[in-house]
């Protein structure tokens, strides 16, 4: 039997996921939440086989989700199951430690083949996504994605400045670089150009 948790923030997906997956003979849905960090902690209680995970959740993302689990060497895989078709967001999954990426719009049916080839330590990627994802990689360095998101998100440079610790000097600094990097003419823009590419 191949234990699953699923970890999703929208109750009626929640809910669908785990009604799917319940008619396998061969899956068991063990535990569900609906943050990241009750993933989290669901994970180390149940220690399930799989974990489906979408990408943007309260407290916790699917990303640092996967990413604290393969850090902390559980046996677990991670599949992140989202909206997000954007090549960026599978980069960014991959190296975190997932094992699978799916869109919530694929047929039902290759969620559980998914679980069953992750289980069987393979991978299951879209094939769409998967064709592209290796095209331009994320120039970006973490503290640049940081500082970027949170300046998309309206935030001035002394608010972010503040919630990192850091200078509004040394702000202005990663957003410049950010900036340039992303051939953008200003923060707006540049926050937008990576959100689109699934860099942030």
């Amino acid at each position: 039997m191949i234990r699953v948790l699923i970890a999703e923030d929208q109750g009626l997906v929640l809910g669908a996921l785990a009604a799917l997956l319940e008619l396998e003979g061969d899956i068991k849905v063990v535990a569900q939440a609906k943050d990241g960090s009750r993933a989290l902690e669901l994970t180390l209680a149940q220690q399930p086989d799989v974990v489906l995970t979408d990408i943007e959740m309260p407290r916790m993302g699917g990303l640092e989700l996967a990413a604290e689990i393969q850090q902390l060497g559980l046996k677990t895989r991670v599949i992140i199951v989202t909206t997000f078709a954007r090549s960026g967001y599978l980069r960014r999954a991959l190296e975190a430690g997932a094992s699978g990426y799916l869109l919530k719009d694929a047929p039902s049916s290759e969620l559980a083949a998914a679980v069953r080839r992750v289980h069987a330590g393979g991978r299951a990627i879209d094939p769409n996504l998967a064709a592209e994802a290796w095209g331009a990689p994320d120039p970006l360095t973490e503290r640049e994605r940081k500082v970027l998101k949170l300046a998309g998100d309206g935030r001035s440079s002394a608010e972010i400045a503040t919630e990192l610790g850091l200078s509004e000097g040394t702000v202005r600094n990663y957003l410049s670089e950010a900036i340039n990097k992303l051939g953008a003419s200003n923060r707006v823009e540049a926050a937008r150009i990576a959100r689109d590419k699934g860099w942030l």
